[in-house]
């Protein structure tokens, strides 16, 4: 059975596992093509949400591959500094780790094809400690950057549920890697499979056609629709929480944004961080959204990363 949340005031353990790359971005909200000055930076959702956590006063742990190279050895510090325990992670001399670059207005740019998270496997679910593991959380990205991969992610999160540990899967389609025709049935197994589930309200309409939060839930769970938990962010709206018979609604701040990637990777953390200390479902989306809030605010993935000082470009709120 899965522990039960916690109420008191320790510690508990997130393990999060999925890619992180090298990330590099304008200091200042500017085209790469024109910008002076940039932050080379860790960013991956799993490794965000683990940092987001950790920074709210869990203990966060992150499991990957990483090439054995100078930006591999710079995201282990970089994550460390940030309290991420990063002693499981595996570095691997023949494949490099990724990269990407924010071009702030035109999008994101990647170069990951045959990196070191790729190669994720089977045989390192199996080498994954679940020792004081409190909560599993991953995403939809691993089942999309390689069949090895995806694998890996059936494999770990089968694991997790073995080990009694609860699992969060934060759907995060991302088109560049499989379209959507593709995606959704994989998406939705993986889905029906967790213990917490977070999507966009856009994203599952684009993926099953579900465009209420009231169909998502009806979608994933219509035949057992209190067995589960599911948040589901509506942008610039807000977010739902279903918690056994319970829906709660929880309005999103309205900020200045500089730069929205990285932003859901936060409000999961800002989420998960509340539910591991045993708050109500009201208070856990609160949390999220204070911690979008913050990343919205910067060109990096991570607030602590950059200065929040950059101009902004619009005014909206975390994207699902």
């Amino acid at each position: 059975m899965p522990r039960p949340d916690y109420a008191g005031g320790m510690p508990r353990t997130l393990l999060a596992i999925g890619e992180t790359m090298a990330m590099v971005t304008p200091v200042v909200a500017a085209p790469v093509a024109d910008a002076d000055a940039f932050l080379l930076d860790a960013g991956g959702a799993e490794s965000n949400v683990a940092a987001h956590v950790a920074a709210l006063g869990h203990r966060a742990v992150w499991f990957s591959r990483l090439g054995d190279d100078a930006l591999g050895r710079r995201i282990a510090r970089q994550l460390t500094a940030r309290g991420v325990d990063v002693s499981q992670v595996v570095f691997d001399g023949a494949h490099p780790t990724g990269l990407y670059v924010k071009d702030p207005g035109s999008g994101v740019l990647y170069f990951r094809r045959g990196s070191a998270a790729a190669h994720l496997s089977d045989a390192d679910a199996d080498a994954v400690s679940f020792d004081g593991v409190d909560l599993l959380h991953v995403s939809g990205i691993t089942a999309a950057i390689s069949a090895s991969a995806s694998s890996f992610l059936a494999r770990v999160i089968a694991r997790a549920h073995e080990h009694g540990v609860p699992v969060s899967f934060d759907v995060n389609h991302r088109a560049p890697l499989w379209d959507a025709a593709t995606a959704a049935p994989a998406l939705l197994e993986l889905a029906r499979s967790a213990d917490i589930v977070l999507v966009g309200r856009d994203e599952a309409e684009a993926l099953w056609g579900a465009a209420t939060p009231a169909a998502i839930r009806t979608l994933l769970y219509e035949d057992r629709p209190h067995s589960a938990e599911l948040v589901v962010k509506d942008a610039d709206v807000g977010a739902t929480a279903f918690l056994g018979g319970d829906e709660v609604f929880v309005t999103a701040h309205r900020v200045d944004v500089v730069e929205s990637v990285g932003a859901g990777d936060a409000f999961a953390g800002g989420y998960l961080a509340a539910r591991l200390s045993g708050a109500d479902p009201a208070a856990r989306l609160q949390s999220g959204h204070d911690r979008a809030a913050l990343t919205l605010a910067t060109t990096a993935d991570f607030p602590e990363a950059a200065s929040t000082s950059c101009s902004p470009t619009s005014s909206e709120s975390e994207p699902s």
